[in-house]
């Protein structure tokens, strides 16, 4: 390939690489200075710094953009890939890279429709995940004793909600503090969500009985922080009962779809956390009232049953009657039964004692019978000793022969 000299003689500027970038930044900035461009978002990356890079893109085109942390901050929504949006800003070159950029100063959707669009995906992704589930919701305590808020501590809605409470049944509140609009209202509100959850039991400060999630009303743009994945996951986690606040009547957001109980307002809200005390003391009363007269009917039936079993029985001064007199009757007869009864003792044992020997006759023949015993072995003995001396006479005469 050939490359063709200038023309002789023609005078033909010469630049360095950086008065040239220079040059086309002037040029670029004085032409573009303040523009507007309509774009899909793609490839979105937020930087640790705070800085926000993305591209702008449509059927043929791509746009560089930069966002810097003092405009990112000030967003209404979170800008994500695939979103169709409007940026404002100023066309400049990144001389460096040799490339030009969109600093972006403000930027919004592209109508509310691409907002819509990407909310009704959102909508479908986290109900296919069963976050919506009817079964997963919580019944609402009837009378905490502990109510934990998630709002802004300088809004309306903070007031409201206290002031309805005073009149219906004063409770302890908790406040968590938190931005309700703006790049980083969605993590502040799933960071409250999650710290109410995590917060002891027994601990030093009380763990509330259920959570009111407020903010006012608002545009799409303004609530959309109610519509980030992060807060959705956060109130569906909660294994405290919440009530979703957010907005006016007719605004709707995911994170209703994720609470236990929605409420149209944030007073609906604290209506929905006490009941009324007057209501419910009259209720009580109505109560005891139907309770003491349900106990006297209950008795006077139980008064009315007895007695009429009691004229069933026989009379009980007629039984003890017989009873006492058939006692007097054998207390009368005992004298003459016992006198008889030792009679008829008597009588047996001078039978018995009539039949006795007499002991002395008894010991008198025992004393003749001994006396023959001795009588008797005196004459044996005697007997026996003449026998021996007969018999040792003759012995003697055999042995002198």
């Amino acid at each position: 390939m050939s490359v063709e000299a200038p023309p002789q003689g023609l005078n033909v500027a010469e630049y360095t690489v950086s008065e040239l970038a220079a040059a086309l930044k002037r040029t670029l900035e004085d032409g573009y200075g303040y523009i507007r461009v309509r774009g899909e978002i793609s490839g979105f990356k937020k930087h640790s710094s705070g800085h926000c890079y993305f591209a702008l893109k449509d059927d043929s085109a791509c746009l560089d953009a930069v966002c810097w942390r003092s405009t990112a901050l000030r967003l209404s929504f979170r800008p994500q890939d695939g979103l169709e949006v409007v940026a404002t800003g100023r066309i400049t070159t990144f001389p460096s890279r040799s490339k030009y950029q969109l600093i972006v100063d403000r930027l919004a959707p592209a109508g509310v429709g691409a907002l819509m669009a990407l909310l009704e995906q959102r909508k479908k992704k986290l109900a296919a995940e069963g976050l919506f589930d009817a079964g997963r919701k919580q019944p609402l305590p009837f009378l905490p004793e502990v109510i934990g808020i998630v709002t802004s501590p300088t809004g309306a809605v903070i007031r409201d909600i206290l002031h309805r409470l005073a009149e219906r049944f004063p409770r302890r509140v908790l406040l968590w503090p938190v931005v309700v609009q703006g790049e980083f209202a969605a993590e502040q509100v799933a960071a409250a969500i999650a710290g109410f959850n995590a917060l002891p039991a027994a601990g030093p400060v009380p763990r509330p009985d259920v959570l009111i999630v407020a903010r006012g009303g608002g545009s799409l743009e303004d609530l959309w922080a109610f519509n980030e994945e992060i807060v959705v996951r956060a109130a569906a986690a909660s294994r405290i009962p919440l009530i979703s606040a957010v907005g006016h009547e007719t605004d709707t957001t995911l994170i209703d779809h994720a609470a236990d109980r929605r409420a149209p307002t944030p007073t609906a809200a604290a209506e929905l956390a006490v009941p009324v005390r007057a209501d419910l003391a009259h209720r009580l009363a109505q109560l005891d009232h139907r309770m003491f007269h349900g106990m006297q009917r209950e008795l006077g039936q139980l008064d009315h049953r007895l007695s009429g079993l009691a004229r069933g029985l026989p009379d009980p001064a007629g039984l003890l009657g017989h009873a006492a007199q058939r006692v007097d009757d054998l207390a009368e007869r005992l004298p003459h039964a016992v006198d008889a009864r030792i009679e008829r003792c008597l009588l047996h044992v001078r039978g018995l004692s009539a039949r006795l020997r007499s002991p002395a006759r008894s010991l008198r023949t025992l004393r003749s019978v001994i006396a023959w015993a001795r009588s008797a072995t005196s004459v044996t003995r005697r007997s026996a000793s003449a026998r021996s001396c007969r018999a040792a006479a003759s012995s003697s005469a055999l042995r002198s022969r």
